[in-house]
């Protein structure tokens, strides 16, 4: 079974989602087309990134993922298809693929190079029938010139030392949830380092001096601070929207400090 993925900020309202599917679907109507979201930012490829690279590897491998989120800001970027991790990745050279793994690509092609389409809706006449042909067996580099290299962004990451890993708030999710850029694959490490030395969780005036394994572990109205699925510290509020309630935004700093009994 075929797959491509879609992701886009098209919203739900108007006819582009359907126009790209049926874009894909027109080349081979075999294919399973699964949306990812479409209520991402305008523009924001920061989100764009966090809610691909968060489910990407749950699909088989060789699955097409189609990106339809344009920086507004780099009006000449290139159009690529870039394999990564035996996935492909289909849209604006703008940095996004490159916050999706710490991986090297093993090809980069600039699909509208040779032939250029130029069109206001690129994700209809370009990656959406490019998708179709690719998900039905055809080989990226078919479709232009290779590149050495795509653009890349740095990810904000934490910063861990001994007594400290001080880190940020990366996203927020539907329910008012917030992801941090503080992995359990550091903070067990460095607990491990510190002989079990007990911590505290900071953020704004809050203080939490214990990590919980479910939301439900709190009351209705308590905060939660736990690891999630992708080993991402997430702080919430059991049946409240943590962001308002907490008062944080993305970009705000969460830290969590070692310290030795007295």
């Amino acid at each position: 079974m075929a797959i491509v993925t879609f992701l886009s900020d098209f919203g739900e309202s108007d006819h582009y989602v359907a126009a790209v599917k049926a874009s894909i679907l027109k080349e081979n109507p075999n294919l399973t087309i699964i949306d990812i979201s479409h209520q991402i930012s305008v523009g924001d490829i920061g989100h764009a990134a966090h809610v691909l690279g968060s489910v990407f590897r749950d699909f088989p491998e060789g699955t097409v993922h189609l990106i339809a989120v344009s920086n507004t800001i780099k009006r000449n970027a290139k159009n690529i298809a870039v394999k990564l991790e035996n996935h492909i990745f289909i849209g604006e050279d703008s940095g996004l693929v490159s916050l999706l793994s710490e991986e090297v690509a093993s090809a980069i092609v600039d699909i509208n190079g040779v032939k250029p389409v130029r069109s206001p809706f690129i994700a209809k006449t370009l990656y959406g029938p490019l998708a179709g042909k690719i998900a039905s067996g055809k080989d990226i580099q078919d479709f232009g010139k290779r590149m050495e290299e795509m653009d890349r962004l740095m990810p904000t990451r934490a910063k861990a030392t001994k007594k400290q890993i001080a880190g940020n708030i990366v996203h927020i999710d539907h329910y008012g949830n917030l992801i941090t850029n503080i992995l359990k694959t550091d903070f067990d490490a460095i607990l491990k380092l510190n002989d079990n030395f007990p911590y505290v969780i900071n953020f704004r005036r809050e203080k939490v001096l214990q990590l919980h394994g479910h939301y439900s572990e709190v009351n209705s109205g308590e905060c939660f601070v736990m690891f999630n699925s992708m080993g991402n510290l997430q702080i919430g509020i059991n049946q409240g929207r943590g962001a308002e309630l907490l008062g944080l935004m993305i970009g705000d700093q969460v830290f969590i400090d070692f310290t030795m009994d007295s």
